[in-house]
């Protein structure tokens, strides 16, 4: 209990293991109501951060040290100037406000180590100093390790060091992880450093790994927030946010969920200043299936008007995009979604005959996306058609064989060949005749071109 941890600062006072100018503030300030505590951090500010901090440093008792945390985080939530009494103090130290707390994120009781995560995203989000360099770097790649580690999902200790923490405090420890991003990346300048620190990848890792509502959530607000900044919408397209957000909207039975998808996908396409990348991202949600579950939604009635409005925004935008729908554009959105079906244009001698050579565009960027599927996928169907497509363009493409072969392709196409899915098999055959026989047309006198 609170009397329980205060009594035990009590007594690091009655052992002089502080000092009594640390003893007597601390007294005053646990006992002294809301009002009171703003008139004390008012007028003594300095004081109190210095107390704090020496009180961290001092004692050794977890649940104590618990204890103060709980109380400088309680402390800041109140009021968020509060911060400065931190920076203050650690400009007369010659430190920075969150030094005093970063190497706490070590420490083994998890209660403590998030709770002083807390504590640092209040201090960078609110304060009049940004985190930056290695602070920051630390920062954002203790977050990354969070989000993706064993210990979030039930392995890790609980905060008396006894066994393993219950799902319910994973899940807690998870999304107190998860706030900490979200207070982060509302300040512009913490956006860049994470899309830097490929944080992205780590937000669509989070996503795709079946998580709770509550994560699905929050690692939606994150990226509606990185996607308020123009130049980061255009280095988001690098990365799956669509496909991994439209499959959680496909699947979500919680409105908040719903809504801040929708919100996201509204800023991709409004905030983008470039009109191709506007069209990459329709064409995304277009392939993702988005303008059928906006159909679905546009039949439920919501209180939230905001819902209905960003329903109404993105089925107008989506429409106006399938009506300038190429086959070219169609194969490119599924190409760089990385689900590949037997859709028609694959299958279209026109289709190939037309655009094989639109392949080679951007330096081979669609190429690229093809054989890095071939090396790393592990959808049968994704492999036998990123096969197939290679061979097509191999056959439609004078100088094809050179270029696959110096992207690593043909022997990515060959490893296949012994695939245990049949149809990859087959496949990968085709495409590896195509790649070896100069002319094409032998094999059509030895009749092997039989198309699955």
């Amino acid at each position: 209990s609170t009397q329980c941890k205060s009594a035990r600062i009590s007594e690091y006072c009655d052992g002089s293991m502080i000092s009594a100018e640390d003893c007597e503030f601390i007294k005053k300030f646990e006992v002294a109501h809301s009002e009171e505590k703003q008139i004390i951090l008012t007028n003594e500010g300095h004081q109190c951060a210095k107390t704090f901090l020496n009180l961290m440093a001092h004692i050794s008792k977890e649940q104590t040290v618990q204890y103060i945390l709980t109380l400088i985080d309680d402390t800041l939530q109140e009021n968020h100037q509060r911060v400065n009494i931190f920076f203050d103090y650690s400009k007369k130290t010659k430190n920075t406000a969150w030094s005093y707390f970063l190497p706490m994120l070590n420490r083994q009781d998890l209660f403590t180590v998030h709770m002083a995560a807390r504590i640092i995203a209040k201090l960078a989000a609110w304060g009049r100093d940004l985190m930056e360099g290695s602070d920051l770097n630390y920062y954002f790649n203790w977050i990354k390790t969070q989000l993706s580690s064993q210990k979030l999902h039930g392995t890790g200790p609980d905060s008396s060091g006894q066994g393993t923490i219950s799902p319910s405090e994973s899940s807690q420890y998870v999304q107190c992880v998860a706030g900490c991003l979200q207070l982060m990346l509302r300040v512009n300048e913490y956006r860049f450093a994470w899309v830097e620190a490929d944080g992205v990848n780590c937000i669509t890792a989070v996503l795709s790994n079946k998580c709770g509502f509550q994560l699905q959530y929050q690692m939606g607000f994150c990226v509606w927030l990185l996607a308020f900044n123009s130049q980061l919408c255009e280095q988001l397209r690098r990365y799956n946010v669509v496909p991994a957000l439209s499959d959680i909207l496909q699947e979500s039975v919680k409105e908040k969920v719903t809504r801040i998808i929708l919100a996201a996908f509204r800023n991709l396409l409004e905030k983008s200043a470039d009109r191709e990348t506007r069209q990459e991202y329709a064409l995304a949600m277009i392939q993702c299936k988005v303008l059928k579950q906006l159909e679905n939604l546009d039949q439920q009635k919501y209180d939230d008007e905001d819902i209905t409005e960003d329903i109404k925004f993105l089925l107008e935008s989506l429409g106006e995009s399938v009506q300038d729908l190429s086959s070219f554009d169609e194969y490119s959105s599924e190409l760089k979604s990385g689900r590949l079906e037997w859709s028609p244009v694959h299958k279209s001698e026109k289709f190939w005959r037309e655009n094989a050579v639109r392949l080679n565009e951007k330096n081979y960027e669609l190429l690229k996306i093809l054989t890095r599927l071939l090396e790393v996928s592990d959808d049968p169907q994704v492999i036998a058609v990123a096969a197939h497509d290679v061979g097509e363009y191999v056959r439609h493409y004078p100088r094809g064989k050179r270029v696959i072969e110096q992207l690593g392709g043909k022997q990515l196409v060959m490893n296949h060949m012994h695939h245990d899915d049949q149809l990859v098999r087959y496949n990968a055959l085709l495409a590896v005749q195509k790649l070896m026989v100069h002319n094409w047309y032998v094999l059509l006198l030895l009749g092997t071109t039989t198309r699955y």
